[in-house]
């Protein structure tokens, strides 16, 4: 028999992944957003030793995924052998119990989780919107060398490289380094960036990747003086881009340009890795380093049987009836 539990201890996704390694499947990544102050409700399925879990988070008036904007990925976690979808959809049903409204987002379907996802709350008797919710660029490797990637980039990135690329230095750290981070932090600070809500989460999830020995951390300086840094961390044959940051004041130099293309030949010729991932966001400049777009979705579970989901769904009806405007 299926048991379904809720807990607002995050210490309960212990050994819970799915099959491919992620930084924003680990436990360890849901114990940083509780620390910085997100309630968590884990809902779990269990049954003969199988277990599927959805880190949740109750904000405005529904549960929601448990995530935040450094957050690349989100999706249902299980043990390596639950199958799956028999646990999912039970604690889809069980869910009602405890909300009219349950929205999941951005959640992948290159490995099906968006799929099985609302597969299994639609067989529960939600009624389930599906919209993609942002982009994800990203480069297979395929087996190239950098020199091979590097030969099939736009002219004038190659050019700007080989112009501009020994205007700086460049160091990358596979260990966390205070000093460089805190030129990172420096950096941003100073950039285009917006400014961030909890930056020292971050610093602790950089520090945890140096302690893994995941961290790729580099920063170009011209005379001495930091004008770009990047964040990045490999896992699972995944090279991902967390942050980068240049200082307009010296966008002359191009470093941001030089860093990347460093960082991207240490992981394709280093690292061997067979993807690189860009994150969320559809920039433009993107797809000059990138070759593949994946979407990713938003997925609105709405209780049809609750009076409170019964607004939603009105407004729901209306917008879809209405071609061309974004459900809510």
């Amino acid at each position: 028999m299926i048991a379904v539990s809720y807990h607002d201890r995050v210490n309960v996704l212990q050994g819970t992944n799915p099959p491919v390694a992620c930084p924003f499947d680990r436990g360890e990544w849901f114990a940083l957003l509780a620390e910085s102050g997100m309630p968590a409700t884990i809902a779990v399925a269990e049954e003969d030793g199988k277990r599927v879990a959805l880190p949740l988070t109750p904000a405005n008036g529904r549960l929601e995924a448990l995530r935040n904007w450094y957050s690349f990925t989100w999706r249902p976690l299980q043990t390596a052998d639950a199958g799956g979808e028999r646990l999912l959809t039970a604690l889809a049903g069980k869910l009602r119990q405890r909300t009219h409204r349950a929205t999941f987002w951005p959640v992948p379907n290159e490995d099906g989780a968006a799929t099985r996802l609302e597969r299994a709350f639609r067989e529960s008797g939600w009624i389930v919107a599906r919209e993609q919710c942002d982009h994800n660029h990203v480069l297979q490797v395929s087996g190239r060398s950098f020199a091979d990637y590097w030969s099939a980039r736009p002219g004038r990135m190659r050019t700007t490289l080989k112009r501009k690329g020994r205007k700086v230095d460049v160091s990358i750290r596979e260990r966390f380094d205070a000093d460089d981070w805190s030129a990172y932090e420096a950096i941003y600070a100073e950039s285009w960036k917006p400014e961030e809500e909890t930056p020292g989460l971050l610093r602790r999830f950089a520090q945890q990747e140096g302690d893994a020995g995941r961290i790729r951390l580099a920063v170009a300086r011209h005379e001495g003086m930091p004008v770009a840094a990047q964040f990045w961390t490999v896992e699972g044959g995944t090279a991902y881009i967390h942050k980068l940051a240049h200082l307009e004041a010296h966008k002359a130099l191009s470093a941001g340009t030089t860093l990347t293309a460093a960082l991207f030949e240490h992981v394709i010729d280093r690292d061997r890795v067979e993807w690189i991932d860009f994150g969320t966001g559809n920039d433009g400049y993107k797809s000059d380093w990138m070759e593949v777009v994946r979407p990713r979705f938003r997925i609105d579970c709405l209780d049809p049987r609750q009076p409170r989901a019964w607004p939603a769904l009105a407004k729901r009806l209306v917008r879809r009836l209405a071609p061309g405007a974004r459900q809510g």
